[in-house]
């Protein structure tokens, strides 16, 4: 199943890594991973994003080598942790970049098994795995490439991100496996943790701002829906310390009765974008409705259309996932 990757990564002299608009820290250590494994074959590694690295990100060693100008003279675009054209938006409203995907290869490496509506050719890479980076341990290992141990750290940052620590449920044995033999190469996970706890620091204002937050979240569906809505300017006062929907989600899904936590952000555009955590596998079912997609626990959407409207069709959405998912219990 690696052998279409292998091929253009190895046809290819130069290669740019792409992250949709909404970096995390797997899409940020499977790129610089990638940079790691890929350079030492020989390759020119270019990483891009069309928007800043966060700086609650920063604790990543290689974060401040992601660039935000779109290099048209790579040969080969390898785009990570996503398959979602309305995640790529601010990529593929780039002058040129459209027309770059669309003629030349493209290699598409996710964990999200959602079916890809990416809009141009790819080749596609996806294995129902906790991150990202899983993926690309398989690829290195199965093309016998040499993961180094900054490779190892990156592929385990990714890990721990997205598993929250490996606490999540779609972690497997295979993850453990994987992180046993990261650190056998060489990360040090104790390490990159006292590095990230430095780094999530919260300033005064933003555990205020926290509370604030606290407050504004309202309940659904007797109590099994938990959102909060963001505004702009919120976004822009506090999200360059601290992501905002972070800053509750994990708080939210920690109420009793909660069955779904959701942050919904608002744009000047019109633009609105949902980020999911679930209790229960409902969260890629209600994303979808919008569009979305990702994991059964963690999943999100993007979407042009006012919050008035959407409230209504995120609780439709939700009661229609809890009640399908009741009775898929029952039966089973």
């Amino acid at each position: 199943m690696y052998d279409k990757a292998r091929e253009l990564i190895n046809s290819a002299k130069k290669i740019i890594v792409i992250q949709a608009e909404n970096p995390d820290g797997d899409s940020l250590g499977s790129s610089l991973a990638l940079e790691e494994i890929l350079g030492d074959l020989g390759k020119t590694i270019v990483l891009y994003c069309p928007v800043e690295i966060p700086k609650y990100m920063h604790y990543i060693n290689g974060w401040d080598r992601v660039v935000n100008d779109f290099d048209s003279s790579a040969d080969l675009a390898i785009i990570v942790d996503t398959t979602a054209d309305v995640l790529i938006t601010k990529v593929l409203e780039t002058p040129g970049v459209r027309h770059f995907l669309e003629t030349h290869p493209v290699l598409v490496i996710d964990h999200h098994i959602t079916k890809s509506n990416l809009s141009f050719d790819h080749v596609l890479l996806v294995e129902d795995t906790v991150a990202t980076s899983e993926v690309i341990y398989n690829l290195a290992i199965d093309s016998k490439w040499t993961i180094n141990q900054q490779a190892a750290e990156d592929l385990m940052i990714a890990i721990m991100s997205d598993s929250l620590g490996l606490t999540t449920q779609t972690v497997s044995s295979q993850t453990f496996f994987i992180a046993g033999k990261l650190t056998e190469l060489g990360a040090s996970n104790s390490e990159v943790e006292k590095r990230r706890r430095e780094y999530m620091k919260k300033s005064a204002e933003i555990l205020k701002y926290k509370g604030v937050l606290i407050e504004r979240i309202e309940y659904f569906l007797d109590g099994k829906l938990a959102l909060i809505r963001i505004p702009w300017e919120e976004i822009q006062a506090y999200s360059d310390q601290y992501n905002p929907s972070i800053l509750v989600l994990d708080e939210m899904r920690l109420v009793e009765g909660v069955e779904l936590g959701v942050a919904i952000k608002t744009y000047p555009d019109g633009k609105l974008t949902g980020k999911l955590r679930g209790n229960i596998p409902i969260a890629a079912t209600v994303a979808g409705f919008f569009g979305g997609g990702g994991h059964e626990y963690a999943s999100g959407f993007r979407i042009y259309e006012s919050i008035d409207t959407i409230i209504p069709e995120l609780i439709d959405a939700t009661d229609k996932a809890l009640k399908e998912y009741s009775n898929d219990t029952k039966i089973s």
